[in-house]
């Protein structure tokens, strides 16, 4: 089975921070594999703007080092790295004065798509955007594209949120969260929605509770000054996790579009009830054999900053009252780990006596690392001796169902900077979404601020402390484990 890409139209992309990390590893990266896939066409161009200065020449020399290390595997011909080059240009940018301004202005062409990602942190956001409207960079159609973290608490997202409405109009604002386009999130809904088996079964009366897991083997060393002023609720949980609760738990909308879609997960986010202080576990990994602590890493050997957080949640609602969503995340886990698990309730009755009680189905999203779909179900054990039952996965692993189409699939980056060229917002978060979002954050870490609790230590390379089995132990439940 052979994928279809469609081309996007031509464009012009401005990329400020086209110098920065994310630029080298992802997004100039993304755009090479884009145009190697037939989708991003030859007459589009991709201006990289920084205060580095470099002239046209060295900033290709720069996404040739770049393309070289990240790119991967890719499908194309001999030649496209060149090709792809002559697709570049660059403009060194002050982005507090008025020097290059002009001079991008000049780079662009009047009648093509114009976008512009902001790929540097959001204390710029607010002065770029003056800039682009003051130096006629932008008008009523340009789009742009700013990054996470959107906001450290509601009163700066609100802020954020203005000085961009003050230049731009909110369908011209796109608010990427690169968890929204990975394959399998998209496929949640697709699942859900494209499948008359299941969404007569997804509500409170069949599903016995949903798990949440996004787990990290990696530390915060060389990030740790950063991740000690936002933590897992800030830097996970308020807006990847957020996003997946949303796309589990919201009603159907009209139809797959951009608002019909943030509409219904707003109204999740908005009924979510407040959470207990008895709800919510955080940690701090430890060492292990010699390995750093977290507060080595970040740098305060006071930090009561979590790098582990388990919560139960609750979504009050008709379709989900009575059914909890448990949620966690964490750095230094035993594995890498990333899925919702949707853990139906048990059968009313068996008719199997002698057999143990069997468990309800499971149906497992996997985001990472093998992305793919599991439902467990019980069948007979084969052979004779009688009716023996046993529980087996039907899976559909990517790799395997797909064949060649994996090695190609898009990176979540990939997706999303298409998407802004095509107009597509569905997958891009909207204000209202944001703020909701911080306004059911904020009650819960000024409460531990309060308290002054410190997070529990928890070993590197375990499953987090010992509290968040509890937290589901005394609901009768327990956590997927975390496999290696």
């Amino acid at each position: 089975m052979v994928a279809t890409t469609i081309p996007v139209d031509t464009f012009d992309l401005v990329i400020i921070g086209g110098t920065g990390d994310l630029a080298r590893r992802k997004i100039l990266p993304g755009l090479f594999r884009r145009m190697c896939a037939g989708q991003m066409p030859d007459t589009a161009r991709v201006i990289g703007a920084s205060r580095t200065d470099l002239d046209q020449t060295a900033f290709q020399e720069f996404v040739r080092e770049a393309l070289s290390e990240f790119a991967g595997e890719t499908q194309c011909d001999e030649g496209a790295v060149d090709r792809f080059l002559t697709m570049l240009d660059y403009v060194p940018l002050d982005v507090f004065g008025d020097a290059g301004w002009k001079a991008l202005k000049s780079k662009l062409r009047p009648d093509v798509i114009r976008a512009v990602y902001f790929s540097v942190g959001p204390s710029l956001f607010g002065e770029i955007a003056r800039k682009l409207t003051a130096h006629k960079v932008t008008d009523e159609n340009s789009r742009i594209v700013v990054e996470k973290p959107f906001g450290h608490d509601l009163e700066t997202a609100q802020l954020l949120n203005a000085e961009l409405r003050d230049c731009f109009k909110e369908d011209q604002i796109y608010r990427i969260d690169h968890y929204l386009g990975k394959e399998t999130v998209q496929n949640l809904m697709a699942v859900r929605f494209g499948n008359a088996l299941f969404e007569p079964l997804w509500n409170a009366q069949h599903v016995d509770h949903v798990q949440i897991t996004v787990g990290e083997t990696v530390d915060v060393d060389g990030r740790g000054a950063y991740y000690d002023k936002s933590g897992a609720m800030r830097d996970m949980v308020q807006n990847h996790i957020m996003q997946l609760l949303c796309l589990c738990a919201m009603e159907p909308p009209s139809k797959y579009g951009a608002d019909a879609v943030r509409d219904e997960k707003l109204k999740v986010i908005r009924a979510l009830e407040p959470v207990s202080a008895k709800d919510v576990v955080r940690g701090q990994y430890g060492s292990d054999d010699g390995v750093a602590r977290y507060t080595d890493h970040a740098g305060d050997p006071k930090s009561k900053t979590e790098s582990f957080l388990a919560m139960k949640v609750n979504v009050a609602n008709w379709r989900w009252a009575g059914t909890p969503f448990y949620i966690r995340t964490g750095k230094r886990l035993r594995a890498r780990m990333s899925e919702i698990a949707i853990i139906f309730k048990d059968p009313p009755h068996s008719i199997f006596e002698g057999q143990p009680d069997r468990k309800g189905n499971v149906l497992i999203i996997r985001l990472q690392p093998d992305e793919g779909i599991t439902l467990r179900v019980t069948i007979k054990e084969p052979g004779p001796g009688g009716m023996r039952l046993t529980e087996v996965p039907l899976d559909m692993t990517f790799a395997e169902a797909l064949g060649d189409q994996v090695a190609f699939m898009p990176d979540a980056y990939e997706r999303l900077i298409m998407d802004v060229i095509r107009g597509d917002q569905t997958l891009f978060m909207r204000g209202d979404e944001v703020e909701a979002a911080w306004a059911w954050v904020d009650p819960i870490i000024q409460a531990w601020q309060a308290a002054g609790d410190t997070p529990a230590q928890y070993d590197p390379s375990g499953s987090g402390p010992e509290d968040s089995l509890m937290l589901l132990h005394r609901d009768g439940r327990r956590w997927r484990e975390i496999k290696t």
